[in-house]
């Protein structure tokens, strides 16, 4: 038996991540890797990185990494609506403006993907979707047909991504597996303060999926939030739970169970 921890988007969340990687010592599990975007949403951008690299935890760049590394002017998001575009721009420019430039050449670093072979079956980590790196995948819309070709096409059994901020599992014909392992950066905009992380397990060929549910200590990240002027929006949702921008972009679907 193999057991996996998968870190979705952190965004800056440093309290978050140090429960999460807790949690995932005391499961002692047998690897540990995040799957891009670092920063965004919350404040001190450097500590997560540094975290990550004091732990030689692995992982792959998101976005945030591609365009950090890059010296871009934009997050390269994937967002279409001006409201979220305005406060991912707000985002961007903070993290872009507070990360130290070693820590940006550290991310040009990154692997855009990793593959592993964990008891015969081909496993493949991407950030937004093996086709794209931006791309959301979500569970109302990922049809069975579309997610076996992704697989094909991708020549993987197991995909397991992030980015759009909402954990899922389907399960496919002939042992094949999409994850969405959620993020660590922010709750899942059902009204509870908590976050997700992704445990997969690898047993006789069968693959298991668990989706871990992180308290933290997220009054202090409020609290630093405020310290740092970043937007009040962003604020509400770590104290409510509930998302507050980048709504527009959900699926009718996911959108219908948001607050607002």
């Amino acid at each position: 038996m193999t057991r996996l921890a998968f870190i979705g988007g952190i965004y800056s969340n440093y309290p978050a991540l140090v429960a999460t990687l807790a949690d995932i010592e005391r499961r002692g599990v047998d690897g540990s890797w995040f799957l891009g975007d670092l920063g965004a949403f919350g404040p001190h951008p450097n500590r997560v990185p540094e975290l990550l690299i004091e732990k030689q935890i692995p992982g792959i760049q998101g976005n945030y990494e591609e365009s950090l590394s890059s010296g871009a002017t934009d997050c390269n998001c994937g967002y279409t609506d001006p409201r979220d575009n305005a406060y991912a721009q707000i985002s961007y420019d903070y993290t872009a403006a507070n990360t130290d430039d070693a820590l940006k050449q550290w991310m040009g670093t990154l692997p855009r993907e990793i593959r592993m072979d964990i008891g015969g079956l081909r496993i493949l980590l991407s950030h937004g979707s093996p086709r794209r790196i931006n791309e959301f995948l979500w569970h109302s819309t990922s049809s069975e047909p579309f997610l076996e070709r992704l697989c094909e096409e991708s020549r993987a059994d197991v995909i397991l991504c992030t980015h759009s901020g909402l954990q899922w599992h389907r399960r496919l014909e002939r042992n094949r597996h999409v994850v969405n392992a959620g993020v660590i950066g922010r709750p899942a905009n059902d009204g509870r303060t908590n976050v997700w992380y992704t445990l997969l397990t690898v047993e006789r060929g069968e693959v298991s999926v668990e989706f871990v549910p992180i308290d933290y200590d997220h009054q202090t990240l409020a609290r630093e939030m405020r310290a740092e002027h970043l937007p009040a929006e962003f604020i509400e949702t770590i104290e409510t739970g509930w998302w507050t921008t980048c709504l527009e972009i959900l699926p009718a679907k996911e959108r219908a169970h948001s607050k607002f």
